[in-house]
């Protein structure tokens, strides 16, 4: 095990060193391309949505409703936890004519409010639509890990999303549409840690969970180093607000690695690649957003971003076989922090997501 961190490190290191060369840190590889949202949708409702006589425990329910197609429509969400509305996209099954499953697909740090979607920078949608699935795709929480924060924030507000993706939604879209509560949960990149905490937080409610590229600690000095990378470098917060102190004891709570045990019983898909340029880190290739003049540039940095998820995801697998866990695990041989990849990496995991979707299958 140390040797294989020791090489993991060297990489590291060595993508470090190309960057600084070449890299002025100005946004986030796999989401440096902002957007204004799309204003919500005001076609007809689909067939078997409804908006129910509903609301959570905490107050949270669903404010409207409308299709973009026959199989596409968006809702609005209030989450009483942070008083505030949210779209939320869901792609319908193909065939609605009895309760179904659902998937829920997080995106990384721009939250779903940018480009950095899987909807415009994957196949996602397509390779997802003849499952027979509810597809929820979660917008907004950009730079916010998806956490439960202590305290708003200046720069990011309020951000209790640990509370909207376990407690909050999932009923509500279980009225909405009629589901089945077989639920999967997947993500990419800043999603990692949500993914696997929305499993410890909310025993039973995720069956299967994916994530492709993702960090799990958030106790490792390289660790606390990423997060405040996102919150405070990309988003303008300070993580204090968001777990306190670092190192302090919301911090491990937040750890997956450390809180390993309640994801037993789980089925577990992880993958990443380990930072050395592959077949979509050239100009134009599949998934890529930057101009191409400045692939290398953003290349040199989703090296880095890479190198250290591969770290992170050798923690956590050396953590489950410590424990006798079982997971999935891929190790990409070559790949940097970026969209083409991860439409990969999804195809891949279907199988796992399938167990805890179709559990009787």
């Amino acid at each position: 095990m140390n040797g294989r961190i020791s090489r993991i490190t060297g990489r590291i290191a060595v993508a470090a060193l190309a960057a600084a060369a070449t890299l002025s840190l100005g946004g986030v590889p796999a989401g440096a391309d902002p957007a204004n949202s799309p204003a919500a949708p005001v076609a007809p409702v689909a067939p078997g949505v409804t908006v129910p006589d509903l609301k959570t425990d905490d107050g949270s329910y669903i404010q409207s409703v409308a299709a973009t197609d026959s199989r596409h429509v968006v809702f609005t969400v209030y989450s009483a936890a942070m008083n505030q509305t949210f779209p939320v996209d869901v792609q319908r099954p193909e065939d609605t004519s009895e309760s179904r499953s659902t998937l829920y697909l997080l995106n990384g740090a721009g939250g779903g409010v940018d480009a950095a979607t899987w909807q415009l920078r994957t196949d996602a949608l397509s390779f997802l639509s003849d499952k027979n699935i509810n597809v929820v795709q979660i917008i907004g929480g950009a730079f916010s890990w998806y956490t439960d924060w202590m305290q708003a924030d200046k720069s990011l507000g309020v951000n209790k999303w640990s509370t909207y993706l376990g407690k909050e939604l999932p009923p509500l879209m279980d009225a909405a549409l009629g589901s089945n509560g077989n639920n999967a949960i997947a993500g990419i990149s800043m999603a990692g840690l949500p993914v696997l905490n929305s499993v410890i937080f909310n025993p039973g409610l995720f069956k299967s969970a994916a994530v492709y590229s993702g960090f799990f600690q958030t106790t490792t000095p390289l660790a606390r180093e990423a997060i405040k990378m996102v919150t405070e470098l990309y988003g303008g917060g300070k993580v204090e607000n968001m777990w306190g102190p670092e190192g302090g004891p919301v911090w491990a709570a937040n750890d997956p690695t450390l809180n390993a045990e309640k994801l037993r019983g789980t089925n577990l898909f992880i993958s990443t690649g380990n930072g050395i340029p592959g077949t979509f880190d050239m100009p134009g290739a599949r998934g890529r957003m930057e101009k191409p003049e400045d692939t290398a540039k953003t290349v040199a940095l989703g090296s880095i971003i890479e190198a250290n998820c591969e770290l992170s995801t050798v923690i956590l697998q050396k953590r489950l076989e410590s424990m006798n866990i079982p997971a999935t695990f891929e190790f990409r041989s070559s790949g940097t922090h970026i969209w083409g990849y991860w439409q990969d990496d999804l195809k891949a995991s279907w199988p796992v997501l399938a167990k805890g979707l179709f559990p009787d299958a």
